[in-house]
C-alpha cells in the first residue's frame, strides 16, 4: 500500500504558522515563492510567517508580491499597511487604500491614525479618532489610543474627555466605565479616579470590579484603614489586580512576610512576570536565601561594549533623535523629563537600524552563553535558548535632571540599555549620576534595600539584565541621554 502523498506545502506551512512554528512555514514557502510559480497567497502567507519571525524588511517584500498578484484582496492591503507602520516606515497612503478595501476593519483605521502620528500628523489623527468614537463611544481602543495622542501631546487636562463623554452617553456600559478608571488610575489621580467608581456604583449597584478598584484606590493611596477593611472584605477572591495591590500593601506596612503566599500564588499564573520581582523584594526583607537564586549571586548583571565605530554611532544618534516627537512619555512607562519612542525600534529597515541590532544580538548570545544552567521554575534560567524575538525595542532621551523610576518588565526575558549619547563629565554630574542601578525598590513602597549593582553608561555600552529585576536610572545634571533599549522575549522553543 503506497503511502499518502505529504500534504502541499501551502497547507504545510498554514499548520505551522497557526502552531507558532513560523520557522517552519517559511522553510516550506520560500522553495514556492523563489521558484517563479507563486500566487498571491503563497506571497501573503510567507509574509505573515516573516512578520512573525521578525524578518520585517522581507515580510514587507513579501506582502509587496502578493498585492501586485492580487491588488484588490483586503487582507493583504491590511498586513502590508501594518507591517509598514511597525517598521517606520510611511504608512498613510497604504492604510487608506486597506480601508478603502475594508472599511470596517477597526484595527485598520486604528493604523491609520498611527500612522498619521508617526508623520508627526497628531491633529490629523485626534481629528479621525473623535469623529470614530462619535461614531462609536464604546470602541474601547480607538478611546485609549485617542486619549494617549491627547496625553503625550501635552494636554493633561482634557486627556480623558473623550471617555467622560462617551460614559455621559452611554452610562449603562461598564466596560467603558473600567477603562476611564484604568487610565486615571496611570495617572495616579486618585480623587478623579474615585469620583469614577462612585458613579459608576449609583447608575450600576454594586459590582465586584468596583469593589477591587476601591482596593486598589485605597491601598495605593495610603489609605490604610480603608485598604485594610477592603482586603479583608475580598478575602480569598481569586483577582490579580486585587493579589498585587495587596503584596504592594504589605511590603508599605512592613510585613513582607505576609505578602509571600500570594505572590508565591501570582507566581503560577500569566501574572508570573510581575509576581517575581515582588517575591525578590519580600525574601531579601525575610532574609530568604531564595533572593540569591532569582537575581543571581552575583546578580545577573553584564556589561558589553558592543563593536560599532563612531560615525555608526552618530548615525544611529540622529535616527533616534529625529523620532523623539512627543511632549510626554506614554502613561505607563517609566521615564522622567524625558520621552520613549513608541513603534518597534529594532523593526525598522534602515541599514543602520538593522546593523546595530546585529551586533546587539552578538553580545546578547554571549549573555545567554555565560548564564548558568537551565533551571525549571527559574524566570531567567528556565526558559529555552535557541529561539530570540524581541517583545519589544524602543528609544529613551532624557534631559537634565531627567531619569526612571525603579521598573521592571513582564513582557520580556531579558532587557537593556544601550548608551548613544551622554552629557560631558561635568553635564553629567558627580558619580553616581546618569548610572542605572539594580535591585532598588520602588520608591512609593519605602523600602531601605540597598541596590545589588549599578553600571556606569558609556557610549557604546551594552547593559544586559534580567526582565524581572528592579532597574532605575539616577538623575543627571544636564544635557541628553540618549539610550537605546528592547526586551527579548521569554523564548517558547
Amino acid at each position: 500500500m503506497q503511502a499518502a502523498p505529504p500534504d502541499p506545502p501551502w497547507d504545510r506551512a498554514r499548520a505551522a504558522l497557526a502552531a507558532g512554528r513560523a520557522d517552519q512555514a517559511i522553510e516550506w514557502l520560500e522553495p514556492v515563492c523563489n521558484g517563479g510559480t507563486a500566487s498571491a497567497p503563497d506571497w501573503q502567507l510567507l509574509g505573515f510567517a516573516l512578520r512573525e519571525e521578525q524578518r520585517m524588511p522581507e515580510a514587507i517584500a513579501a506582502f509587496e508580491r502578493a498585492a501586485g498578484l492580487q491588488r484588490d484582496d483586503a487582507v493583504t492591503a491590511g498586513a502590508l499597511a501594518q507591517t509598514r507602520i511597525q517598521c517606520g516606515q510611511p504608512a498613510i497612503e497604504a492604510c487608506q487604500r486597506a480601508l478603502s478595501l475594508a472599511p470596517r476593519d477597526d484595527s485598520m483605521l486604528l493604523g491609520l491614525a498611527a500612522a498619521h502620528v508617526a508623520a508627526g500628523q497628531r491633529a490629523e489623527a485626534e481629528a479621525l479618532l473623535e469623529e470614530a468614537v462619535a461614531r462609536r463611544p464604546d470602541w474601547l481602543q480607538a478611546q485609549w489610543s485617542l486619549a494617549e495622542i491627547r496625553w503625550t501631546g501635552g494636554d493633561r487636562q482634557g486627556f480623558a474627555r473623550g471617555y467622560a463623554q462617551a460614559c455621559a452617553q452611554l452610562p449603562l456600559s461598564l466596560a467603558l466605565r473600567m477603562g476611564w478608571f484604568q487610565l486615571l488610575a496611570l495617572t495616579r489621580d486618585w480623587p478623579a479616579a474615585r469620583a469614577i467608581i462612585d458613579e459608576g456604583e449609583r447608575i450600576h449597584g454594586p459590582k465586584r470590579s468596583f469593589v477591587v478598584a476601591r482596593t486598589f484606590i485605597a491601598a495605593e493611596s495610603g489609605a490604610v484603614a480603608e485598604a485594610e477593611a477592603l482586603f479583608e472584605q475580598t478575602r480569598g477572591w481569586d483577582d490579580e489586580v486585587r493579589g498585587l495591590a495587596w503584596i504592594r500593601h504589605c511590603l508599605r506596612q512592613r510585613r513582607a512576610a505576609e505578602a509571600e503566599p500570594e505572590a508565591l500564588r501570582l507566581a503560577g499564573t500569566r501574572s508570573a512576570r510581575q509576581a517575581w520581582p515582588y517575591l525578590s523584594l519580600i525574601w531579601r526583607l525575610t532574609g530568604n536565601p531564595r533572593a540569591q537564586w532569582l537575581d543571581g549571586d552575583p546578580p545577573g548583571v553584564r556589561a558589553f561594549d558592543v563593536d560599532l565605530g563612531p560615525g555608526h554611532i552618530d548615525e544611529l544618534a540622529g535616527l533616534l533623535r529625529s523620532l523623539h516627537t512627543a511632549r510626554s512619555p506614554y502613561l505607563e512607562q517609566s521615564v522622567r523629563g524625558g520621552t520613549q519612542t513608541e513603534r518597534p525600534l529594532f523593526f525598522r529597515t534602515e541599514p543602520i537600524v538593522q546593523l546595530v541590532r546585529a551586533r546587539i544580538l552578538d553580545s546578547v548570545r554571549e549573555y545567554i552563553a555565560g548564564l548558568p544552567p537551565r533551571e525549571e521554575g527559574h524566570p531567567l534560567l528556565g526558559p529555552p535558548r535557541s529561539h530570540l524575538l524581541f517583545s519589544g525595542s524602543w528609544s529613551v532621551r532624557l534631559s537634565g535632571q531627567g531619569y526612571n523610576v525603579a521598573h521592571t518588565h513582564p513582557l520580556g526575558w531579558i532587557s537593556s540599555a544601550f548608551y548613544v549619547s551622554l552629557p560631558g563629565t561635568q553635564q553629567m554630574g558627580a558619580p553616581p549620576a546618569g548610572r542605572i542601578r539594580f535591585g532598588k525598590a520602588p520608591p512609593e513602597l519605602g523600602l531601605d534595600l540597598p541596590h545589588y549593582a549599578e553600571v556606569e553608561p558609556r557610549v557604546g555600552r551594552l547593559a544586559l539584565f534580567p526582565s524581572t529585576m528592579w532597574h532605575e536610572t539616577v538623575p543627571f545634571a544636564d544635557g541628553e541621554r540618549l539610550v537605546l533599549a528592547f526586551d527579548v522575549r521569554p523564548p517558547d522553543r
